[in-house]
């Protein structure tokens, strides 16, 4: 399981059960819970609610150091650790990066800059992309690029073939798939539906298949050359690399999805001084980003990014107001429509995968009448992920979220592009690679398909 709950350390105080979105977690108050795997679409919130925990403090270094053997955990971390966990691959990831032979390549969510630098000791929400970018630089990563980079492709080719469906007549509404946990949620309840995904796999997936094909060529190197890891504010993105169809590059595309957390411990585990390091831009040409990428960490933000660049699509105009605020928020199930020339887009929004059972409903009874849904499992998007830095308080939850979120629509303001289809880079990809969104080769290497779980 890429997350589990330790027996010998759990209460039982059932915090857990109340943040599970799948109600995957089982047992009596007071006593160790359980996870039922067959439930369980391991989102991580879990791990992010637990406080049952060893520390050398409490139950001394035996049987602390024994629980941070048991998973794989650096030597050098010295924090508590919790009942709720999720897997660790830092011992592969560091075996790749000292392995001469081995080509290695990182990409970075793009919610993991507003949080890592909390590992540090920063306020909550800090923005810290050039420091990230120096700090792989600084562990050995031949190449550093940037999961915005390849959320950018995911919109022209997720933006294109939701025009297709809508002018052309297909599977409405169209999902989002860019969140492995709420892809798994849907395969497991629903796999009647599964056709209202969109088939574009998600930015960490296309990122992979890019890396080690596109990316491949530009280094004069082969797919087989390269490790490709990620870093995401998310737990189920192992899960998701481990899928046995997100192999298109003619390898697995994705070879270790690590957590904002783990990267931290891999930082300090490498005697690196986050303070000290000197801001470092990401490589190019697969680490040039728009604001449409970077908005893809909160809720709201694939749809955002979507409409700005399918305005242009089906008008041929720029759209009139970049911000796109009718879809922003935090909370439950929204709709807006969307003037699109003389379309009248009608979308929906779904924050925290607890509040999408009613829509999956209303979508199997033919009752729902939208053209495209953005679902995202945890509660404020990708920004509140199980892999984020841990909040040991409740009560900064709420001003973590709100500052993490406020930070990444900060960052999208500063940037050169904030639509998708503007960037250079991804203007050169379609030029020299992939042709055109939805092309042969684009579907071959960058959509999937879903089946019954």
């Amino acid at each position: 399981m890429i997350v589990a709950i330790d027996q010998n350390i759990c209460t039982g105080c059932r915090e857990c059960a109340e943040v599970c979105p799948a109600y995957a977690i089982v047992g009596e108050q007071g006593k160790p819970q359980t996870i039922d795997t067959d439930r369980c679409v391991m989102c991580g919130q879990c791990v992010q609610k637990c406080k049952s925990y060893v520390s050398v403090l409490t139950h001394g270094k035996d049987a602390y150091e024994r629980v941070k053997k048991e998973r794989n955990i650096p030597d050098s971390v010295q924090e508590p650790l919790f009942a709720a966990h999720a897997v660790c691959h830092l011992n592969e990831v560091k075996a790749a990066l000292a392995d001469k032979n081995r080509f290695t390549i990182v990409q970075c969510a793009p919610a993991v800059r507003v949080a890592i630098a909390e590992e540090f000791g920063a306020e909550l929400g800090t923005l810290t992309p050039g420091k990230l970018s120096a700090a792989l630089h600084a562990l050995g990563f031949d190449r550093v690029y940037d999961t915005n980079f390849p959320a950018d492709v995911t919109i022209m080719e997720e933006g294109t073939e939701l025009v297709k469906r809508v002018t052309e007549g297909g599977v409405l509404p169209m999902f989002t798939s860019c969140c492995p946990a709420w892809v798994k949620f849907l395969e497991d309840n629903y796999p009647e539906l599964k056709d209202h995904l969109s088939s574009a796999k998600s930015p960490q997936q296309i990122g992979g298949a890019i890396f080690k094909t596109y990316g491949a060529q530009l280094e004069g190197r082969e797919g087989k050359d390269i490790y490709s890891v990620s870093v995401m504010p998310c737990t189920c993105k192992e899960f998701e690399s481990e899928r046995p169809e997100m192999k298109d590059s003619g390898f697995r595309d994705v070879d270790a999805a690590i957590t904002t957390r783990d990267l931290a411990w891999l930082i300090k585990d490498m005697g690196i001084d986050w303070e000290a390091l000197d801001e470092q831009e990401f490589d190019q040409p697969l680490g040039l980003y728009t604001g449409a990428g970077t908005i893809f960490g909160v809720t709201g933000g694939v749809m955002e990014a979507a409409i700005r660049t399918g305005y242009e699509l089906v008008t041929g105009q720029p759209i009139p107001d970049l911000e796109v605020t009718a879809v922003r928020g935090t909370e439950g199930f929204r709709t807006s429509v969307i003037k699109v020339g003389d379309l009248d887009l009608k979308v929906g929004v779904v924050t925290g995968l607890k509040n999408v059972v009613p829509v999956l409903e209303a979508v199997k009874n033919g009752t729902l009448d939208l053209h495209f849904i953005e679902v995202m499992t945890c509660p404020e998007g990708c920004v509140s992920g199980g892999g984020q830095p841990k909040l040991l308080m409740d009560t900064d939850r709420e001003e973590a979220y709100a500052a993490r979120r406020a930070a990444t629509f900060a960052h999208d303001r500063e940037l050169a592009y904030r639509k998708s289809h503007e960037n250079p880079a991804i203007k050169k990809i379609y030029e020299e690679f992939l042709e055109e969104p939805n092309s042969h080769i684009a579907h071959h290497l960058l959509h999937t398909t879903y089946c019954n779980k």
